[in-house]
């Protein structure tokens, strides 16, 4: 056979490589958790590879806490041990590395190692990884206009992917995709992503992230004066909160959002007090800022 006859061989197999399954250890509500995890599976002596995975990830977990000097420290102990590594702890790197830059504000540091993952694990048939440095490098394009066409390939290329894992990544970049639309106000579009994202999600089935998607929805029907169909969604998602014995504060913001929007500020102000309420004591990196808080304080007199 014909190099030519096999190189349309394995373009017909749609050949890809499974990448070591992190996600059931990672906790992003609680990166000192998903660090506590990866290192209990570290010391269960894994393969060197999974190891080099392993620490990537404690890496990521790192730098979710602004620990960037530490990130940035065990990331230079894993490069020296790269020689002779598999394709996907390289490729780990990359992304983590960049992850940290970005992180920390340094950008235009992350954007090489963002391309040099996606070049990596499509050269190595890493589906998974290659789509996630692709949505990466949307997140630091320079503007919106091109945050929003880099999402536009990433998502593509996640939908003809042959890999299931690869193809789960829709939700995220249908989210990203909406918020590019929703900065540049082109709503109705944005609106339409977030439908989507909110479809993925349910397929998915994290009840979590389903209800962070219909949040979005409901931010984005805000945007378009739509309150009512705003409030309808919000006052369903905050009672399965009640449900479920919880609350979420940017559910209950949103609902004084609308309120305040139709002209009912009395109305509004008890879910400003209850939004305050609940945001200043997260601890979370969702935490929302001084000023935010202050604005919620201030609106809930």
């Amino acid at each position: 056979m014909s190099r030519l006859a096999v190189t349309g061989l394995l373009a017909s197999l749609h050949f890809t490589v499974t990448a070591m399954d992190v996600n059931p250890l990672w906790n992003f509500a609680d990166p000192a958790a998903s660090e506590a995890a990866f290192r209990a599976a570290l010391a269960k002596s894994p393969s060197r590879d999974d190891a080099l995975t392993l620490e990537t990830q404690i890496a990521r977990s790192l730098g979710l806490r602004a620990r960037f000097v530490e990130a940035h420290a065990l990331l230079d102990g894993i490069e020296t041990r790269l020689d002779g590594a598999g394709a996907e702890p390289k490729v780990r790197y990359l992304l983590e590395r960049g992850r940290v830059f970005r992180s920390s504000k340094h950008i235009d540091a992350s954007r090489p190692l963002f391309e040099a993952a996606a070049t990596s694990a499509g050269a190595a048939w890493l589906a998974d990884l290659q789509i996630d440095a692709l949505h990466m490098l949307a997140l630091v394009a320079a503007d919106p206009p091109a945050r929003l066409l880099a999402n536009e390939r990433a998502l593509a290329a996640a939908l003809a992917s042959p890999d299931a894992a690869a193809r789960r990544w829709e939700a995220s970049i249908a989210n990203n995709l909406g918020m590019d639309l929703h900065e540049i106000g082109r709503y109705d579009e944005a609106l339409a992503a977030f439908r989507r994202a909110l479809a993925a999600r349910e397929r998915l089935g994290n009840v979590e992230r389903i209800r962070v998607a219909r949040w979005m929805v409901a931010w984005t029907l805000r945007a378009l004066k739509r309150h009512d169909e705003a409030l309808a969604d919000l006052r369903a998602l905050a009672a399965e909160f009640e449900a479920a014995g919880s609350s979420d504060g940017f559910v209950f913001e949103e609902i004084a959002e609308n309120l305040a929007a139709t002209g009912r500020p009395d109305d509004a102000r008890p879910y400003y007090a209850r939004a305050f309420a609940v945001l200043s004591a997260d601890t979370s990196p969702s935490r929302p800022d001084a000023e935010h808080l202050a604005r919620l304080e201030r609106l809930s007199r």
